[in-house]
């Protein structure tokens, strides 16, 4: 038994197996959870990062348009690329507990209307400048302005004054806000010199790699940063490279051949495959990601909310659940928040209804086609799931148009410009998160136009509600309108499902997204 543990406690280690197997396994063996817990600690000693080496990793979701700025991060390649050369305010560990990075320290006031963030000593940037607070407010300054066109604007509207005095950051709200710090984990929180104010996109911040390659839609290099803070705990590897393989079938290709080292949105349909490659292991896990058909409620004929009803009882969420993802995911209700918020609270599930369907679309006066826009980017299995949803929709008597797109720009020309289209969100780290980057009236990336003043009251009263019991009651009432009266078609969440190669080690499942949660390249390394 203590032989087959401590092969087993070496494999995590190594990254070969996750930590929930290896307890499961332990558990089997009738050996308590603390003792386990030990072994997996003193093998995680032994084994330790191995450095240098080039660490690559060839990802779909990267484009010619794609931008270092973190302000416009949008698609999985900047993101992890980000993840590389970005430092943040505050991280969120795979468990989901808060890691301070650059703010040493958060404080609040008990009200929780005022943060102090205490900015930590010896943290250099990439151009040997010192990290500080001056930098740190500049950059939530920055992403706080809607001409930043950020990601994070949503919610970063709900701060009324940025101050940095000495060491210190203090963050005045508008609203109460006890999740604040959670926010500040976004992606896009990337601090820069300045705040990024003078250049953006010159990739320049406090990573554990250094931008030494940047070719959009095509390759880029990071080298590792000799004084990054955090010194061993991350970048191992001397360089990490990301290749952009948007296509899913070269991408496991790259993977099998040895070109690259891990790789993201394996097919659902291909993991039984994969799982036989030697040296090849799958790394999936769920979380709050969930693939899409996104409606402008402000365009017509979207702007009708019995042809949004009809179009959502039209899809066959059980069919695409089973066919798309082969049971890599679960079932969605059309509103963002599924189990993995511990304000979750279950709401009737909505079910394939051709005639209520028929009924909606008639009520509507819609006549004729409706274009819904997909491509192979806009997730795994996206343009299946289009024809799946074409065939239930039309046992509804609705004639579903569809329009495949290039990957190349399908970010920049199709999602949040057109009216209909096949997308995916990679969730958030509260509700409060996912609704304001995605659902207040103001949002930059309100990507159904869904805006309701009514509703962006709801918001900010839930943030600011300390009662926990009431809290959940009011994002039960928020999840019912959305799901109701909004634009979201929200078939399904999607799990994680990564692939690593035979040298791989460090790799930790993080449930809230792709990637190590995009750290994947920053923390993990190549045996030797």
């Amino acid at each position: 038994m203590s032989n087959e543990l401590d092969y087993l406690s070496r494999r995590v280690a190594a990254g070969k197996l996750s930590r929930r197997d290896f307890l499961g396994r332990a558990a089997a063996l009738g050996i308590s959870a603390p003792f386990a817990n030990s072994l997996l600690s003193s093998a995680a000693r032994a084994a330790g990062p191995v450095k240098g080496g080039t660490l690559k990793a060839g990802l779909v979701g990267g484009e010619s348009t794609n931008s270092l700025d973190p302000a416009l991060m949008m698609t999985q390649v900047p993101f992890a690329f980000g993840k590389c050369w970005g430092e943040m305010i505050v991280e969120l560990s795979p468990d989901g507990k808060l890691e301070n990075r650059i703010a040493e320290e958060i404080g609040s006031s008990d009200d929780a209307k005022v943060w102090t963030l205490k900015i930590r000593d010896g943290v250099e940037f990439h151009n040997g400048k010192t990290v500080t607070a001056e930098d740190v407010a500049a950059t939530l300054e920055r992403h706080s302005d809607e001409k930043s066109k950020s990601g994070a604007l949503g919610y970063m509207k709900g701060i009324e004054s940025i101050k940095a005095s000495g060491k210190e950051v203090v963050l005045t709200l508008k609203e109460a806000n006890a999740d604040l710090p959670y926010l500040l984990s976004d992606y896009h929180l990337i601090v820069q010199p300045n705040g990024g104010k003078d250049k953006p996109d010159a990739g320049i911040s406090a990573g554990p790699y250094v931008v030494k390659t940047n070719e959009p839609g095509v390759r880029h290099v990071g080298e590792r940063f000799a004084n990054y803070w955090q010194g061993d705990k991350m970048g191992h590897a001397d360089q990490i490279e990301v290749v952009v393989i948007n296509d899913a079938t070269a991408r496991t290709a790259a993977l099998q051949g040895g070109q690259v080292n891990m790789i993201n949105r394996v097919e659902p349909k291909i993991v039984d495959l994969i799982k036989r490659v030697p040296g090849v292991t799958i790394r999936n896990h769920a979380g709050p990601g969930h693939y899409v058909f996104i409606m402008h409620c402000n365009t017509a004929p979207f702007d009708n909310n019995d042809l949004r009803m009809a179009l959502k009882l039209a899809i066959d969420r059980e069919e695409m659940l089973n066919k798309v993802l082969r049971g890599y995911g679960s079932l969605g209700n059309d509103f963002p928040i599924n189990a993995a918020y511990p304000l979750f609270t279950e709401i009737e599930q909505r079910k394939y209804d051709p005639d209520k369907a028929k009924f909606h679309y008639k009520k509507s006066g819609h006549d004729g086609s409706v274009l819904l826009r997909t491509s192979d980017v806009a997730f795994p299995g996206a343009v299946d799931a289009a024809q799946l949803y074409q065939q239930s929709a039309a046992k509804a008597g609705i004639k579903l148009e569809i329009k495949r797109e290039p990957g190349d720009g399908y970010w920049n020309e199709v999602w949040n410009k057109q009216p209909f289209c096949a997308s995916y969100w990679g969730g958030r780290s509260t509700q409060d998160q996912m609704y304001s980057t995605a659902y207040l009236s103001t949002a930059d990336w309100n990507d159904t136009r869904f805006k309701r003043p009514d509703f962006d009251k709801m918001v900010l009263a839930a943030r600011a509600e300390l009662d926990e019991a009431k809290r959940k009651a009011m994002y039960h009432d928020m999840a019912v309108m959305v799901r109701d009266e909004g634009g979201l078609i929200l078939p399904m969440f999607n799990q994680f499902i990564d692939a690593t190669g035979a040298k791989v080690g460090g790799w930790v499942d993080d449930p809230h997204q792709e990637l190590m949660n995009g750290y994947a390249l920053a923390k993990c390394w190549l045996e030797a």
